[in-house]
């Protein structure tokens, strides 16, 4: 695929928006790659445009499981756990995606994304219990949790941090904290197997891969400073992000429904 040098301009902008609100809300930026790839930068290929926002945002959760494993953040067991059945399921989901219509998978992105927004507006995931564990009485659940959310990771090219956070306080109790930083592990790992299988097929553009990685890794940073004079309004800085990926979810969905 051949992309004009002004469009990979684009892409580092896109990437800094979305390294910005992942920075400044703490999760769930990542949504905005596949709508800001196919139509701000202009990428002709929904499946390209997945494909490359799943390696993108893998990298930038690898950046952010480095700093959450300094702290000691992640519980490694249950992360691996989590990840491990979820792999398979986005290795399924990514399959899945590529055999879907490019713009009815957009529609089904655009649901996605509307359902992502009204959590948004209402969340309040549980607290978790502090020392819990993935012992064999949880494994179960913890597997059936990560399988789940690795086939919507997949089929979407999403890393899914906003389904898995609460997945793993579901599954295994543990503290809010300890599962932001052991889904990070997950949210690589899915988005790895999905962009790889996309690779396969040769539905990721590399160089516009760089690009928006460089410019979310920059975002990220200016996000992050802002959140933190901003804390105290946090709650409704979500509100208002929650509100604009239902608009854009809107947006989506039109351009999707003229397009079939």
């Amino acid at each position: 695929m051949f992309l004009e040098p002004f469009q990979y301009v684009l892409g580092a902008v896109s990437g800094g928006l979305v390294g910005f609100t992942l920075g400044l809300f703490g999760g769930g930026g990542s949504i905005l790659a596949v709508p800001l790839m196919v139509y701000l930068v202009g990428v002709p290929l929904p499946h390209v445009a997945i494909g490359t926002s799943a390696f993108a945002v893998a990298a930038n959760a690898a950046g952010n499981l480095l700093i959450h494993a300094r702290k000691g953040n992640v519980l490694w067991r249950c992360a691996f756990m989590y990840a491990g059945a979820g792999v398979l399921g986005a290795l399924i989901g990514s399959i899945l995606g590529k055999a879907v219509p490019g713009q009815h998978l957009l529609l089904l992105f655009s649901l996605l994304m509307a359902a992502i927004g009204v959590n948004m507006l209402r969340r309040g995931a549980g607290q978790g219990t502090a020392g819990a564990s993935c012992n064999r009485e949880k494994a179960p659940r913890v597997l059936a949790y990560g399988g789940a959310t690795g086939v919507l990771s997949g089929f979407f090219g999403i890393g899914g941090g906003f389904l898995i956070v609460p997945g793993l306080v579901a599954s295994t109790g543990m503290p809010i904290l300890n599962a932001i930083g052991s889904s990070l592990f997950a949210v690589m790992a899915f988005g790895l197997t999905t962009a790889l299988s996309y690779a396969f097929s040769g539905l990721v553009d590399w160089p516009l891969a760089a690009v928006f990685i460089a410019g979310g890794a920059l975002g990220g940073l200016a996000g992050a400073r802002i959140a933190a004079a901003l804390a105290m309004r946090q709650r409704a800085l979500t509100v208002t992000f929650g509100f604009m990926v239902i608009v854009v979810a809107g947006y989506m969905a039109l351009k999707s429904l003229s397009a079939v």
